[in-house]
């Protein structure tokens, strides 16, 4: 067995890596871009207000079960580097379990707390009773999304990123279906109304997770879930504390990010419903400019693992900047296409010319900071390929809580509600310094060893 890291030339081995990510990231991020414009076009500008105001909430818990899997991701990183199927497994499943146990809790406690969570967020009142319908059956739908999510952060571990965009193409196209047709009936089915995304969502989600079962069982992957998948499925202490001592700081990271979201939306719902849904389609956009950002850092994470694992450290070097540099082509070119149509892109989502117009101008504020944002990521995978996390973490809290937060809420009261957006580009140029110093000063001159 050879790892990914030796087959091929390290560019070559990169982009195989990292493009079936790119186009999961791109499907994944469509097929929210769609819902919303299903929403918009078919229901209106209250019912994307709506359900833009569940995004952080939804995102809070995603952030907590992406930080568990990038704690495995890189210890079953360092245990296929080092040639050892059956840890991968054992880690695999112990995290697996975790990530059920989080999503049933989601479900319980979002679908309680839903309405006193959305007042406290400041959601506007004429959209206040939609926004809690849809809370209610996205919580309930959490603990198989967060599974879902989690099984192909763990297949990226093993060099494997065909298999999440399979699935997530199967996911896709049955919930793009099926949107429309919950919203207006069609075929016999219910109307479902702003609801219609969640269902249509939970079906394919479901019919992904039984195909990529089928999948991996069928060519005897080494995640496959099979019967020694299923006997791993314990708590395993001392796996989870390796886990746990890289994800958790990881998670909270992500959770932070989620929080500061959710600051930035109770920022933005003061604005009123119009701003609510030019936030809506502002994050629609970057998404597709931020996700791959995320996957080069992921997949520098998980190549510096490998190598970690195989003892070849020599190769992290070259695997920084081989990501820094595809940052600068693939975020950089999204960026530049992000700029030149943003006002055709923002007219999917908004029909209110005056809200699209809000939205256009709150896009251009922060868009170009997303490469600083990839670069800083990048820098930050690199060290977690190790297990040092805890610095970098602290880095990313202190620019979201200590810079972001407090720069967003002078700025909105000098400058209303763009200077919201104003505070992005600061929070990331601060973590770009500091991750960067950190990267330079210290970790280079750690001894970097094997977790597992």
């Amino acid at each position: 067995m050879q790892t990914p890291t030796t087959q091929h030339p390290l560019w070559k081995t990169y982009l195989l890596f990292l493009a079936p990510m790119v186009l999961s990231n791109f499907l994944q991020s469509m097929s929210g871009t769609i819902n919303s414009i299903y929403i918009g076009q078919m229901l209106g500008t209250q019912a994307l207000a709506a359900v833009s105001g569940m995004f952080p909430i939804v995102f809070f818990f995603i952030a907590l079960v992406i930080g568990l899997g990038a704690g495995a991701g890189v210890l079953i990183g360092q245990a296929w580097g080092a040639r050892e199927p059956h840890l991968v497994k054992a880690i695999a499943a112990t995290t697996l379990l975790l990530g059920a146990m989080i999503g049933l809790v989601a479900a319980v406690l979002g679908s309680v707390f839903a309405r006193p969570a959305l007042e406290g967020l400041g959601t506007p009142a004429d959209v206040l009773d939609d926004a809690v319908a849809y809370a209610h059956v996205m919580m309930w739908i959490m603990p198989s999304l967060l599974v879902y999510v989690l099984f192909t952060q763990l297949l990226r571990g093993v060099s494997d990123t065909v298999s999440p965009l399979i699935a997530l193409v199967v996911s896709t196209c049955i919930g793009l279906a099926l949107t429309p047709a919950l919203i207006r009936g069609w075929l016999g089915l219910p109307m479902m109304g702003i609801q219609s995304a969640a269902y249509a969502g939970l079906v394919g989600n479901l019919s992904a997770m039984a195909w990529l079962a089928w999948r991996l069982i069928s060519k005897g992957h080494p995640l496959a879930p099979d019967r020694e998948m299923f006997a791993a499925m314990r708590m395993d202490l001392v796996i989870l504390g390796k886990v746990l001592r890289i994800g958790l700081p990881t998670g909270l990271q992500m959770v932070v990010l989620s929080v500061s979201e959710l600051v930035i939306l109770a920022l933005v719902n003061q604005h009123g419903s119009q701003a609510t849904a030019a936030y809506g389609a502002v994050t629609q956009i970057v998404n597709y400019v931020q996700f791959p950002a995320l996957s080069i850092a992921i997949t520098a994470s998980i190549l510096g693992a490998q190598a970690i694992g195989a003892g070849r450290i020599e190769r992290i070097g070259p695997i920084l900047r081989t990501g820094l540099l595809i940052n600068v082509c693939l975020t950089g070119g999204l960026v530049v296409l992000g700029y030149l149509l943003s006002h055709w892109l923002l007219g999917l989502f908004l029909t209110d010319d005056i809200t699209r117009a809000k939205a256009e101008h709150l896009l251009h504020i922060m868009l170009w900071s997303l490469l600083v944002f990839g670069f800083q990521a990048i820098i930050g995978g690199i060290m977690r390929a190790s297990g040092s996390v805890l610095v970098p973490m602290a880095i990313s809290i202190f620019c979201v809580v200590g810079v972001q937060l407090p720069v967003a809420y002078a700025l909105d009261g000098h400058f209303g509600l763009q200077g919201v957006w104003m505070a992005f580009p600061v929070a990331y140029l601060g973590m770009l310094v500091l991750q960067t110093a950190y990267y330079k000063m210290v970790w280079q001159h750690q001894k970097i060893e094997r977790l597992v």
